[in-house]
């Protein structure tokens, strides 16, 4: 595990919060731990049930199996590769930050914290420092004024409020 010194470092893929890292790990754990041994214990049962060619039961566990070792691939490849990031500029957008913001020529304010791929989540207004907004927002002070790309064309905005 890395930990970014500068807050203004070049992003890393995978930038985490400790939380989310944390998480992370805890399922990685539970996973290799817990999760193995019951589809290995589901895997047996099937097994005695006979024909494994028309075993319903034992091509679900198999799939299951499949699904989680690749899940468990990933999870080391991100706890591996982790970059913590615990310290941020004040009064700089980067990573970490809430910011509010507000399109030109509209009354709307939009408010996004800015985090790591792993953690992004429009339904909580978690944005990727990696999406376009995220990217166009980082480095920005309150009343920059940014544009970047959408489906729909170049899309102007201004810096608010920064948290």
């Amino acid at each position: 595990m890395k930990r970014a010194q500068k807050p203004n470092a070049e992003p890393a893929e995978n930038l985490l919060s400790q939380e989310k890292f944390d998480e992370l790990k805890s399922e990685l754990e539970r996973l290799t731990t817990v999760t193995r041994k019951e589809i290995a214990e589901s895997l047996e049962y099937a097994r005695s049930l006979g024909d494994l060619s028309e075993n319903a039961e034992y091509q679900a566990a198999r799939e299951l199996q499949a699904a989680t070792e690749e899940r468990i691939r990933r999870l080391e490849h991100i706890v591996k590769s982790a970059t913590i990031v615990s310290e941020r500029k004040k009064g700089t957008v980067g990573f970490g930050s809430t910011v509010t913001i507000k399109k030109k020529g509209d009354s709307v304010e939009h408010g996004y914290t800015i985090v790591g791929s792993e953690e992004a989540d429009m339904r909580e207004k978690k944005i990727s420092h990696l999406s376009p907004l995220g990217e166009a927002m980082m480095g920005k002070k309150k009343g920059d004024v940014f544009t970047f790309v959408t489906p729909s064309g170049r899309q102007e905005y201004s810096v608010i409020e920064i948290a």
